[in-house]
């Protein structure tokens, strides 16, 4: 599992997350993502409500060979939930120790969200490398260089308020990966996203 995020980010180092859409929306834009060359998509499950649309998404996936991410797993519960879904990983906005622990026991590859040294060192001590650094533009680029410093061996995904314009902000400053949501919707980030792709 810890080279699950390394292969899934090879072919580009932009995620997709689609919050709060119904389903038919949710494929669509999954879709869209796809098209565009990114391969990881997340469909936060915030609440039950939530759920056919990750689960119209994973469906989706299966039938273009793609894997699709339930974000927003807060709860062991809710790893066993989005596990019988078919997720193919799963994503947090905090660091939860027994998140993790469920995770491993159901085959998940996990990316908690992280905002402090002690966060990053908890999650270091667990064995996890790719850790989401959220909320990222309130932690800013600045943040990402710094704690690069006493972690180098930690793959940040810098996910919250990004969008094509910003993200080349937080890959500068050592990011691994970002994630964008609405900025998929805007016909003139487009372009901007699929360029991103082409970074290493």
């Amino acid at each position: 599992m810890t080279d699950f995020f390394e292969q899934a980010f090879a072919p580009g180092p932009v995620m997709g997350i689609f919050r709060g859409y119904d389903p038919d929306r949710t494929v669509a834009m999954c879709e869209r993502a796809w098209d565009l060359g990114i391969e990881v998509v997340e469909v936060p499950v915030q609440d039950p409500s939530a759920v056919p649309s990750l689960r119209a998404a994973v469906a989706a996936a299966r039938a273009r060979g793609k894997t699709v991410g339930a974000g927003t797993v807060t709860s062991v519960e809710q790893v066993a939930e989005v596990a019988r879904e078919g997720a193919a990983f799963s994503v947090a906005p905090g660091f939860l120790p027994e998140v993790v622990e469920a995770c491993r026991e159901h085959g998940l590859p996990h990316l908690p969200g992280v905002a402090t040294a002690t966060e990053v060192t908890r999650a270091r001590a667990l064995g996890l490398t790719w850790l989401k650094a959220f909320p990222a533009t309130q932690l800013g680029a600045g943040w990402i260089r710094s704690q690069l410093g006493p972690f180098p061996g930690v793959r940040f995904v810098a996910t919250g308020g990004l969008d094509a314009r910003n993200a080349p902000d937080f890959l500068a400053a050592g990011c691994r990966a970002v994630a964008v949501g609405s900025a998929l919707e805007d016909p003139e980030q487009l372009p901007l996203l699929a360029e991103l792709m082409t970074r290493s």
